[in-house]
């Protein structure tokens, strides 16, 4: 019998919608293979599993699709799965995941999920933002044309950064990489600081929240955490969580600072993700999606098209000091500088171990004066008189006397030093420090006015 148009329409209405499920057809290694109708790439899914004894509650385990071939589906959990067997059911959920944000994130502590996990109450979100937005349009953008001050002097001074720029800090393990990122979230003059600690121990969090931020630094910062013993997937997960928070603050007009430690880690678990789905491993076991992740991160960096910006410093993991490191000479091929911490200069207590000549900021033309970049280059120049010399001191061969360059280099050391160091619990603003790079840059010009009526 055939019914009224409108009758259908009121039928269609009124009728559930019926959810296709799923089934598990293996469990191996890092990943779950089964069978899911209309399933898409990065869906969110959840592995229904039966409770161990009678009546025992049933567990929801989420699990993302990480790769599609021939009806299959290959699934990573984003926790762990015990009890999951061949034929469990897969509830499909989100095609587009997201994360909640509010401005009441500031001050509080998430993980990859953005649920707080610093003890307090659960933040309510206003909104919900993408994990994985479509990409700005590049004219759109605004350009890099202010500096950014991060309270540190030998940064602000010699590799000034400006709001939006991308830079990494290229070091080995244990040479002040933590404490560093901790000096910048406390003292700089951005607006909202993100912190994202990816892969690291849970000793080493709960240091850094207490102490290298502290009250003073959290209370102006979001902080997402995804632990070493956390899901390949959930670690991802937390590095586009800060993102996607930094892009809401980002879009509120406001000055963010993003500081990820580390992106050497997001790429060793994409790594892992990579190698699990059956991708060939390239450089240095590295498959190119542990590659390809490291631009669709940074590039979520930078001025946005509504005022605000998202300045980022990502640290990069050096395998023995190796600057040429495949991950970390990539990072550097992304990003708009580089900083390298010296396992030399930190063994001389030389806080931060910056290595000045090593390092470079490529927008610092762009964001500071003439006569800022004069003083800066000057003292570049002598620094590098002073490393020269003081090689040649080490090995007995250079005598006082033997050139003036080094004479000058050498009588200045000990204003270098004072100049480059600074403690971590020492605050210090941008005119602070520009002002005593002017200072340094006017003994220099003394000293070579010295040298030349000595020798006249």
């Amino acid at each position: 019998m055939n019914l009224p148009w409108h009758d259908i329409d009121v039928a269609l209405e009124d009728a559930e919608p019926v959810t296709l499920y799923g089934r598990v057809t293996r469990v191996g290694g890092l990943l779950v293979e089964g069978r899911l109708p209309n399933a898409r790439l990065g869906m969110l899914c959840s592995l229904r599993i039966r409770g161990g004894k009678e009546r025992a509650p049933e567990q929801l385990i989420p699990a993302e699709v990480v790769a599609l071939q021939e009806g299959r589906v290959s699934l990573m959990p984003l926790s762990a799965v015990p009890g999951l067997t061949v034929g469990s059911p897969i509830e499909p959920g989100d095609v587009d995941p997201s994360v909640g944000v509010s401005n009441r994130m500031v001050g509080r502590v998430f993980d990859g999920w953005g649920r707080t996990i610093d003890g307090g109450r659960p933040v309510r979100a206003v909104q919900r933002y993408p994990l994985q937005p479509p990409p700005l349009n590049p004219l759109s953008r605004g350009l890099v044309e202010r500096p950014l001050s991060v309270g540190v002097r030998a940064i602000d001074t010699l590799l000034t950064c400006g709001e939006g720029q991308r830079l990494v800090i290229m070091a080995g393990a244990g040479v002040g990489k933590s404490t560093l990122l901790g000096m910048m979230a406390r003292n700089t003059d951005a607006d909202v600081t993100v912190v994202a600690l990816i892969g690291e121990r849970s000793r080493e969090v709960k240091k850094f929240v207490e102490s290298d931020l502290g009250p003073r630094g959290l209370a102006r910062s979001v902080v997402v955490s995804s632990t070493s013993n956390t899901s390949v997937a959930l670690r991802i997960r937390a590095a586009l969580t800060a993102f996607t928070v930094a892009e809401f603050f980002r879009d509120e007009g406001k000055r963010v600072l993003l500081l990820m430690d580390s992106l050497t880690r997001v790429c060793m678990a994409q790594r892992e993700l990579g190698l699990a789905i059956g991708e060939p491993p390239t450089t240095r076991g590295y498959p190119p999606s542990a590659f390809a992740i490291i631009p669709q991160l940074l590039e979520r960096a930078g001025p946005g098209t509504r005022g605000g910006s998202i300045t980022c410093f990502c640290t990069a993991l050096l395998e023995s000091d190796d600057l040429g490191d495949p991950i970390g000479d990539a990072i550097r091929a992304v990003t708009d500088g580089h900083i390298v911490l010296s396992r030399a200069l930190a063994e001389q207590t030389h806080f931060p171990a910056i290595d000045v000549l090593a390092s470079a900021s490529r927008v610092m033309s762009d964001v500071v004066g003439e006569e800022q970049r004069s003083s800066a280059a000057q003292v570049k120049r002598v620094l590098a008189d002073l490393r020269q010399a003081e090689e040649l001191v080490t090995f007995g061969a250079y005598n006082q006397g033997d050139n003036p360059r080094f004479d000058r280099a050498l009588q200045l050391r000990t204003s270098f030093r004072d100049h480059l160091t600074q403690t971590p619990d020492v605050e210090v603003d941008g005119g602070e420090s520009w002002a005593g790079l002017s200072d340094l840059a006017a003994a220099i010009r003394a000293a070579e006015a010295s040298a030349s009526r000595g020798t006249g």
